[in-house]
């Protein structure tokens, strides 16, 4: 075992998130951008989008609250901040831009929550956590990208807030690998399940309620 590792440990980090019914799900900026290595994308997303699609499918067949976000900057730029300033290029991400779209394969249905934000988490200054609280969510099961970044400050806000983060490992994605192990182990240890969706899905069907 490594000395971090047991660091960890022996600190009282990484403790069992027990899974609670109802839950939710979260799909953080799987948008064409994102997608795509030219432009904001790489490494493993387009995996996880791939892998997504039978979880969205299975969250649609429960009937669980399902929210999607999306990068979107005002056509005038008079929302720049200092998230724009650090990554200039999120400023071409507008409301009809191909780019800041959702991918096909996870478009959104009709009432299925799209956020739009301006900075990485999906939370801040959204009605996010007021729409999965109107819906009695407990648990919020996250997929999306990038796992370093707008995924990881949703995860924090989500457990800020009160709900219990799972974060799909398989289906959260980053366009370098070293960021995205080093964020699903630190994300593990202080502030969310996280697991493949094969064993949430076991983990789900033994303990969940039937009705969720």
């Amino acid at each position: 075992m490594h000395d971090e590792i047991a660091t960890y440990q022996r600190q009282g980090f990484g403790s069992t998130l027990e899974l609670l019914p109802p839950f939710g799900m979260l799909i953080v900026d799987f948008v064409n951008s994102f997608a795509d290595p030219a432009v904001f994308g790489g490494g493993n997303i387009p995996d996880a989008i791939a892998r997504t699609v039978p979880l969205l499918n299975e969250a649609r067949e429960r009937r669980w609250p399902i929210a999607h976000s999306r990068i979107v900057f005002a056509d005038d730029d008079a929302d720049e901040n200092i998230f724009s300033l650090k990554v200039p290029g999120m400023l071409t991400l507008k409301e009809h831009d191909y780019n800041s779209a959702i991918v096909d394969e996870l478009a959104p249905l009709a009432g299925e929550l799209v956020v739009r934000k301006t900075v990485p988490s999906a939370f801040f200054g959204t009605p996010l956590a007021a729409w999965l609280a109107q819906r009695g969510v407990r648990t919020l099961v996250v997929a999306g990208a990038v796992t370093s970044g707008c995924v990881r400050a949703s995860v924090v806000d989500a457990m800020q807030f009160g709900f219990r983060p799972v974060v799909l490992s398989d289906c959260v994605g980053d366009r370098a690998i070293g960021p995205h192990d080093a964020n699903l182990f630190d994300m593990a240890q202080k502030y969310a399940a996280v697991m493949d969706a094969a064993v949430f899905l076991d983990r789900l069907n033994v303990h969940a309620d039937p009705d969720n």
